[in-house]
């Protein structure tokens, strides 16, 4: 049996809190253990998903230690050599291959992210399917032209995870097999893990509640802290909004490089006594149902992964119209969507603190709404992808 199996090449940067992140270990998770033989090649052997991959997959990595997002003086000569190492193992392939991979023969090299295009496609292994996750809507990553999105057709398949993502490479596709390349696959999201998690008493949020009869209303947004995200727009409505008197609380949950930049506004912006930034937390659940208003204020997404989990913890959600948004609420059935500028988000959070009577509508629809898929169907379809190259 053991000769029969297929060998994949999985690649991504680590596994530090994102959505494709989380994705990918949620999938390993949920394959048939005696299936694959699975190498997880990370370029950082770091983030809270490590102990989520089970023990059947072999993780490698280039470096290890956590990311290093300052510029402190002693960090420099690491950060220098990671990013030389990778560059060089990026430029000259054969070494990777060679040394690190032990002149492995793979069946399947999978980007589990578009920004491994260029590695999985410069692969020395020529008989290798090449497969590719994209995750993000590309039109809106900067230095994606039509021309380089083009690129990704070199591959065998590329699975994409939103309507419009699939439309842009349609669009973009020349011929009928490029077309045929392209495959919709709903991300793999445990709904029942979210429910339970949601439930663990000792991280509820009213620690950051004052102990009042009428506490304020809290908006609560998850996600890695970069720019896409826009947390910045987000605290600086919420500055806005105190300024016109709406008394309400901000809480941001997560981290990343932007971290310190964002903590750096909110000081700015005079709001550290209500707008909180929690960072990382393995289980941000509990939070957001102590929450009043999910808030999505992203600049681009690709398939905002955590509206799905704000949708399965039913809360009343604001969200900027981005990539998977109109979809994902069901043109505004599940949750209000607005304008995707700083005006938009004001715009909404003004009308959850004037007139919270609004989000009944939405909350009629979100409990009865079924998920348009599930974690086997997601899993099942992927394993159909694979076991078909």
């Amino acid at each position: 049996m053991e000769e029969n199996k297929k060998k994949i090449l999985i690649r991504i940067g680590s596994l530090r809190h994102g959505g494709a992140e989380k994705v990918l270990v949620t999938f390993l998770k949920n394959l048939p253990k005696d299936k694959y033989e699975i190498d997880l090649l990370l370029n950082l052997y770091s983030g809270k998903y490590l102990t989520d991959v089970p023990a059947w997959v072999n993780v490698m990595y280039l470096n290890r230690g956590e990311m290093i997002t300052t510029n402190r003086p002693k960090d420099i000569p690491k950060k220098i050599y990671r990013v030389v190492y990778q560059r060089l193992l990026k430029k000259y392939p054969k070494i990777l291959y060679k040394r690190k991979l032990k002149k492995k023969q793979y069946d399947i090299e999978f980007a589990a992210i578009h920004g491994f295009m260029d590695e999985v496609l410069n692969s020395p292994l020529k008989s290798s399917k090449k497969l590719m996750w994209i995750h993000n809507d590309l039109t809106q990553v900067s230095g994606y032209t039509p021309e380089k999105i083009r690129r990704f057709f070199h591959y065998d398949k590329v699975m994409v995870i939103s309507e419009k993502i699939e439309e842009t490479f349609l669009n973009l596709a020349k011929t009928e097999a490029e077309k045929q390349k392209i495959v919709r696959i709903y991300n793999p999201l445990d709904t029942e893990e979210i429910l339970a998690k949601s439930e663990d008493r000792r991280l509820m949020t009213s620690n950051l509640q004052p102990p009042t009869s009428n506490p304020q209303p809290l908006f609560i947004s998850v996600g890695t802290v970069f720019p896409q995200k826009g947390f910045d727009r987000l605290l600086k409505v919420h500055q806005r909004l105190l300024g016109e008197g709406f008394a309400h609380k901000v809480l941001i949950v997560g981290d990343g490089y932007d971290f310190e930049n964002v903590k750096k506004l909110k000081t700015e912006l005079g709001v550290d006594k209500t707008a909180t930034m929690l960072g990382f937390t393995d289980n941000p659940y509990p939070h957001f149902k102590s929450a009043d208003f999910y808030i999505l204020s992203s600049r681009y997404e690709g398939y905002p992964t955590v509206l799905f989990e704000a949708i399965t913890l039913k809360k009343n959600i604001i969200a900027t119209d981005v990539s998977g948004v109109t979809e994902m609420l069901e043109d505004g059935k599940l949750g209000l969507i607005t304008e995707n500028s700083e005006d938009g988000i004001y715009e909404g959070m003004k009308l959850a603190l004037t007139n919270p009577e609004h989000f009944k509508s939405y909350q009629d629809e979100l409990q009865n709404y079924e998920m348009p898929f599930n974690l086997k169907n997601s899993v099942d379809k992927i394993m159909q992808i694979i076991d078909n190259l």
